[in-house]
């Protein structure tokens, strides 16, 4: 193992929370380094299809600014997303379709304007810790061979919280009865769908469907039913998949969805035997659930495979047991919290972990609560803050949290209060949090300052 830089703020994990904690610590002035397994950035989002990005919004008001929006922007600018487009499904205000090859590189971009170094294809194998227990160094290896990076302030935005287990911080998984997950999903893109036919059928048989007031007029078709057509697969031995309805959305790309209908319940996805298995079994799925929409579906009879993801997509894995554990309660009832560095607004959506329901608590329409900034803090390793998918969060907390707008924005904060750290040079939670604050607002983002209360 040979020596490597020193940095401000080291991020590991190359997903949403992560490209915006990078992005953001090098904007405030941050040496920083960003460390990401795969040959590209984006997380859930582009190396497991999962889309469309949801939810920007809280009712009719947007409450996700800051970066994320930027990204979306720029976006926007190259024909990669119509923007906040209304949900036609109605299970969120708005719904954000994207190009992900489009998506790959404006993340990509936005990484190397601010400055920030980028390290693909390089996975963390361990930690070094220091002697006042805070960490040191992590340990690295890609094609280059073994080598340590080390740093003031570390990010774990690696979704599983690798970082965290290795640092032996306290962590859960799954639900408290039995520690089973959400199940995962291998998501894949259809192409030649007719989704004007798809589109009729849904007009004929509305009862057929989960829909939204008005949604015949919205432009981008999102399709959860064609409950009495999946029935029939099922009792024709032609679709055995554990799912109870078809689950799609339109692309940005004419006659092209992105289909969410695979399900492999009871697997761990941090357990490296596990997930192998579940990819196979996920890919075998996809082959079936293409089939039974041939067969099957109105205006999917000539539709054609494009792709499948990267790897199969995880909703849920390690839990950082942090200073606070954002509870189900508290999104529920939108709490608020004096140390909020993000909003979340999205539905508690709780994919069943061992069977095919969908279970959803649904909050009063326009329900903002707080993520406080303790929820990214622990108090074993007090420089390695956890972002995105390993925020600590109760198993149905993170049923919300885990979403890609709200990862983007518990990453900028995390990356900013990385930056105010290295520069003080304190540990994270000496940070004055109005500071983190008063950044973050300054930098266009809203902090949730008008919720429900009980």
């Amino acid at each position: 193992m040979t020596d490597f830089d020193h940095y401000d703020v080291v991020v590991a994990g190359g997903g949403p929370s992560g490209i915006m904690a990078a992005v953001a610590a090098a904007r405030e002035g941050a040496k920083t380094l960003l460390i990401e397994r795969y040959g590209f950035l984006g997380g859930m989002a582009t190396n497991a299809l999962v889309g469309p990005l949801q939810t920007f919004h809280a009712g009719e008001n947007q409450i996700a600014f800051g970066l994320a929006e930027e990204a979306i922007q720029r976006l926007k600018k190259i024909g990669g997303t119509p923007g906040h487009v209304k949900d036609m499904i109605g299970f969120v205000p708005t719904i954000t379709p994207v190009d992900v090859e489009k998506l790959k590189y404006v993340y990509q971009e936005m990484v190397e304007e601010s400055g920030a170094e980028l390290l693909l294809h390089t996975v963390v194998t361990g930690v070094e810790v220091t002697e006042q227990s805070d960490l040191k160094a992590l340990h690295l290896y890609n094609k280059s061979g073994a080598f340590q990076v080390s740093g003031h302030v570390f990010i774990d935005c690696t979704g599983d919280g690798d970082v965290v287990a290795q640092s032996d911080v306290p962590f859960e998984k799954g639900r408290k009865k039995d520690g089973l997950a959400q199940p995962m999903s291998m998501m894949f893109r259809l192409g030649r769908v007719d989704l004007a036919k798809v589109k009729q059928y849904m007009i004929d048989y509305p009862d057929e469907f989960v829909l939204a007031e008005g949604w015949e007029e919205v432009p981008f078709v999102a399709v959860s039913g064609f409950f009495d057509l999946v029935k029939q697969g099922k009792d024709n031995g032609d679709f055995n998949v554990a799912r109870d309805r078809v689950l799609f959305f339109e692309l940005p790309a004419e006659g092209e969805v992105t289909v969410n209908m695979t399900r492999v319940i009871r697997y761990d996805a941090t357990d490296g035997n596990a997930l192998s298995r579940a990819e196979v079994i996920s890919r075998q799925q996809v082959m079936e659930v293409v089939a039974f929409l041939q067969k099957y579906i109105p205006g999917c009879e000539d539709a054609v495979l494009i792709n499948c993801g990267t790897q199969i997509g995880v909703r849920e894995s390690r839990r950082t047991l942090g200073k606070y554990q954002l509870t189900g309660e508290d999104v529920v009832k939108g709490r608020t919290f004096d140390d909020v560095i993000a909003p979340g607004s999205y539905p508690i959506d709780i994919h069943s972990p061992d069977g095919d329901e969908l279970n959803v608590l649904k909050m009063e329409p326009g329900t903002i609560y707080h993520i406080p900034y303790r929820s990214i803090l622990n108090d074993y390793r007090k420089n390695l803050l956890s972002a995105g998918r390993c925020l600590s969060a109760e198993h149905e907390a993170l049923a919300s949290a885990r979403v890609t707008p709200t990862a983007m924005l518990v990453g900028q904060a995390a990356g900013t209060a990385g930056a105010v750290a290295a520069k003080q040079q304190c540990l994270p939670e000496e940070v004055d949090i109005q500071e983190i604050q008063a950044l973050l607002k300054a930098r266009g983002c809203f902090l949730g300052e008008t919720v429900h209360h009980d």
